[in-house]
């Protein structure tokens, strides 16, 4: 959405006036211009740039933003002769509008995709916690004990050293120190709090499958690439070492 809203502003610095959306783009019916000059290729490349552009915005906006190709002609030739329909404050008002719009759209459209994951995770949670072998603790993290360890527990302000794999619900592994081949090692109060209480029920050579409630991991930011807002996730946790 950022990247629209900046190809927007950019669009009203360089003083090409834009309409309002309006209808789907005209094919072209005149027969074109041979490019037999310098200016005539340098006018056509000018304009393969405008409409590749263009035609990413329409596709990041799906489909929200069109063009009627004679009104953006003719305002381009308007403006090169000095005789815009448009002041420059009517040209950024309306290319401003436009991006607040789409903003608008897509934060709904976020918050139903949020609330759809909330609702989606509450039924694997329930679900889960029925399932042979898992536990909930009190704050509903859930976990299945799939190998007993034989060593020590870590507490909270242990370094230890783990191979692990997440999951979304879908999954979609976001993380893996297995697909990397290089267990990693971190402090264990500097990492979500799901890892932080569930890793603490673990012995060293465990391998334990924990289901992690959103609240207890990226909760309803996600974490932007990787993890979608208000993600329960399913990591398979293996632990290697305590480094005291």
């Amino acid at each position: 959405m950022k990247k629209i809203i900046y190809l927007l502003l950019v669009f009203a610095i360089l003083g090409s006036c834009k309409t309002k959306k309006i209808v789907e783009m005209k094919p072209e019916i005149n027969t074109p211009k041979p490019l037999t000059t310098k200016i005539d290729t340098i006018s056509y490349a000018f304009g393969l740039s405008v409409a590749e552009t263009f035609a990413k915005i329409k596709e990041d906006s799906d489909g929200d933003i069109n063009l009627d190709v004679d009104v953006f002609s003719a305002a381009i030739r308007e403006q090169l002769d000095g005789k815009p329909r448009m002041s420059q404050e009517e040209m950024q008002q309306t290319l401003q509008q436009l991006g607040q719009e789409l903003q608008a759209k897509a934060q709904k459209e976020q918050e139903m995709e949020g609330m759809k994951a909330v609702e989606e995770g509450r039924k694997f949670l329930a679900k889960n916690a029925t399932a042979e072998g898992v536990k909930t603790t009190a704050s509903g993290l859930q976990y299945k004990v799939l190998q007993a360890g034989t060593g020590a527990s870590p507490v909270a302000t242990d370094k230890v050293k783990v191979h692990y794999t997440g999951k979304l619900l879908d999954g979609t592994v976001f993380d893996s120190s297995v697909e990397r081949g290089e267990p990693i090692s971190f402090a264990l109060n500097q990492v979500i709090p799901g890892w932080t209480e569930g890793v603490q029920l673990m012995k060293t050579g465990a391998k334990y499958e924990f289901t992690i409630p959103s609240e207890l991991a990226y909760g309803a930011q996600g974490a932007p690439g990787a993890i979608p807002p208000n993600s329960v996730l399913i990591f398979y946790v293996e632990l290697i070492d305590i480094e005291k």
